[in-house]
This record gives C-alpha cells, structure tokens and sequence, in this order.
C-alpha cells in the first residue's frame, strides 16, 4: 500500500494518466510538475483535503472517490475539467465550482449535502449525481436546465415540482424518496428512463397521466411503490397498458402487442 506519492521526475513531461486508488495517501503532493496529466484517480485513499492541483491545468477527469475530503476546495484553476468524482467523502456543501465551466459530470453521491446550491456556473453540466445525500428538496435544480441525466435516489425529497424547467432530461432517477405525485414531470418530453422503485406512488393513473405522451420514454420502475405492493400479480400489466411505448418495466423487457 502507497502512503505517499513519490513519482520520477523523468515522467513529468510524458505522463497523461495517474491512477493510485485503494491505497493509503493522506495528502496530495509532489504533482507539481506533472502538468501534462489530465486523468488523476485518487479515490480510495485517506485525503482529507483538495490541494496542490493548480499546476495540473491540463486536468479533464478527477477522481475522488471514498475519501474523507469535507469541502470542495482548491479547483479553481482546473477549468479543463470535465469530469469531477466526489463520491462517498464528507462534502456538506456544493460550492468552489464556479470557474468550471467546462464541466460536464458531476458525482457527488454518499455525501451530506442538504441543499442544491452553487450549480449555476455550470453551463455545461450535463449529468449530476447526487444520490444518498440529505436533500430535502430540488430548489435550485432550476439552475441547470440543460442537464440531461439526474440521480437523486435515497434522500428525503417530497416534490418533482422543482423539475418543471428541466425539460432535457432523458434519465431520470429518484428511487428511494417520499414521491407519491409525478407533478413536475410533464413537461420533460425527452425522458427514456424513469427510475422510481420504493416510492409512495399509488396510482396507474398518475404514471399513465404524467408520462403516456413521452414517446422517448423505454424504461421505467415502479417496484416497491403502493401500485405495485398491492397488486402484484396484475401490477405489470397494469403498467404497460398505461405505458404502451415503454420496452422494459423494473429491468424485465416487454413482450410486444
């Protein structure tokens, strides 16, 4: 196991890709005059804080995962970033992105973020990750409107209302919250994937009323909600007749007709 990154100074010029996951590295160091990487994967390791990137400018992919870093800190000089992983830290709030606005990918999942805040820089956005967070409402989802792929399973949030102006979503995940209206969705004619088992959904007329006319729309769940719960044996069924466009209910496909 690596503690301490320790790399040779003949590579400086040359290396494009640093990969140390699953190791022991508490501290982001001796980098400084590997500006040509542009792929860095840390996670896995013991940092407690983002530091000492600011040479790295040619920086596209950052990997963070399961770490111990509480704060997005210290990026504002990788505006080449595209992709920014911070899964699994302890990240409380979403802030220090303002300068990326190349971004396209944002992962901040298992953190314990309470609010949708500092997104709005984020011109490029295209898929943001926010599951298992502390989020009790989509407030300032509003910021981003031209994401297309949003992950917000396992919080606390009531209302897909807030989403009524993000009209390109085409994957949609918000299992695991207390849902029980489809209101806010209506409007999002580019949906293919709904994702939303272990809901509070009751009602086939809802599902068929929010999304029939989404012609895109070929994957949906609703396992775990009370449609499903209480009538299992016809629940299916019931599903692809309200749904008829739709190829594949909770991963199983359709049979056509």
């Amino acid at each position: 196991m690596i503690q301490r990154i320790v790399l040779p100074s003949t590579c400086a010029s040359t290396l494009e890709d640093l990969e140390l996951y699953d190791n022991l590295i508490k501290h982001i160091e001796g980098l400084e005059e590997f500006t040509e990487i542009r792929s860095l994967d840390l996670s896995y390791n013991k940092l407690k804080h983002i530091k000492d990137l600011s040479t790295l400018k040619k920086l596209d992919h950052v990997y963070f995962v399961q770490n111990r870093i509480a704060k997005i800190e210290n990026l504002e000089e990788l505006t080449n970033l595209v992709y920014l992983e911070l899964g699994a830290n302890r990240i409380r709030e979403i802030s220090g992105l303002e300068t990326l606005t190349k971004l396209e990918s944002l992962w901040l999942g298992q953190n314990k973020i309470s609010e949708l805040t500092g997104l709005s820089a984020l011109t490029c956005l295209r898929t943001l990750s926010i599951q298992a967070n502390r989020l009790t409402s989509l407030a300032g989802i509003e910021s981003i409107p031209q994401i297309t792929e949003l992950y917000i399973s396992d919080n606390q949030i009531p209302s897909l209302e807030p989403l009524a102006q993000n009209t390109k979503l085409e994957i949609l995940d918000f299992q695991s919250n207390p849902i029980s209206s489809l209101a806010g969705i209506e409007g999002l004619k580019e949906l293919e994937n709904v994702w939303a088992s272990n809901c509070q959904v009751d009602s086939f007329q809802e599902i068929e009323r929010a999304l029939k006319d989404k012609e895109k729309l070929e994957e949906v769940y609703f396992e775990g909600n009370p449609v499903q719960r209480q009538g299992p044996v016809l629940y299916r069924n019931k599903v692809r007749l309200a749904l008829p466009q739709v190829s594949k209910i909770d991963a199983a496909y359709v049979k056509a007709g």
